[in-house]
């Protein structure tokens, strides 16, 4: 039995990976799925006080607390900063880390910094400490008509705080992977900094690289073939129960 650790993106929430869940835990996989402070199943407790160290603690005290160990650790979307800035912290509870068409950052990098986009450098009185979720399409009707009414707005902190990291990811000693959704039109959100994610891995001969045919959304549109994709980089075999 492997353990995966699953980490949704921005605007999202655990329900992301519930199609996941459900079919590892299927195959005797155990599956935890941190909610992320202030969106998703945790809006309620959002904040300008909530940045991205406060999503970093979230899945380190999820580790910590459950005592987990020789863990696959997925990070999606936005969730690659947040698996990042948790290495420091649990990088030999970790087995094979995994980013699902997310953002690899390195030290000093923040979402916003890597995307581009107008930042705010320090959160002050008066400023707008929200950000409106951007628009995502999903492949099954009654799939967007679950997810949209769900996607809550994100305090700006997390997306302008820096990812704090002692070494590059590729000098730590799990094993990594990249996953691209290849179906995103160029134009969609953050299309550029996941390519350039993922030619990273392509290039590395310490990265894995594989693809999924569709687009962004991949936990939500693909979750069968996302599934088998992790049990076998985790060298995981389904178990009947």
């Amino acid at each position: 039995m492997t353990t995966f650790v699953l980490v949704h993106g921005a605007w999202g929430g655990s329900y992301g990976f519930r199609h996941v869940r459900r079919l590892l835990h299927a195959a005797g996989q155990e599956v935890f799925t941190p909610s992320l402070t202030g969106i998703g199943e945790r809006a309620h407790l959002t904040g300008p006080h909530v940045g991205l160290g406060t999503h970093v603690t979230d899945v380190v005290n999820t580790v910590l607390y459950e005592d987990l160990r020789d863990i696959v650790l997925v990070g999606f979307s936005y969730g690659g900063l947040v698996v990042t800035g948790c290495l420091d912290h649990i990088a030999d509870r970790i087995r094979h880390l995994v980013y699902l068409d997310a953002f690899v950052p390195d030290d000093g990098d923040s979402l916003y910094g890597l995307s581009g986009a107008p930042g705010l450098a320090n959160m002050a009185i008066g400023q707008p400490w929200l950000l409106a979720a951007a628009g995502r399409s999903f492949d099954d009707p009654d799939e967007a008509a679950f997810c949209d009414v769900r996607r809550t707005p994100q305090p700006v902190g997390s997306f302008t705080e820096r990812v704090h990291l002692t070494r590059p990811v590729e000098d730590f000693a799990f094993e990594r992977t990249y996953i691209r959704a290849t179906a995103d039109a160029p134009d969609a959100p953050a299309s550029a900094v996941l390519d350039a994610a993922a030619e990273r891995a392509r290039s590395s001969d310490r990265w894995h690289y594989r693809e999924i045919a569709t687009n962004h959304m991949v936990p939500n549109n693909r979750p069968v073939e996302l599934t088998t994709m992790l049990l076998e980089l985790a060298g995981a075999t389904a178990t009947s129960g």
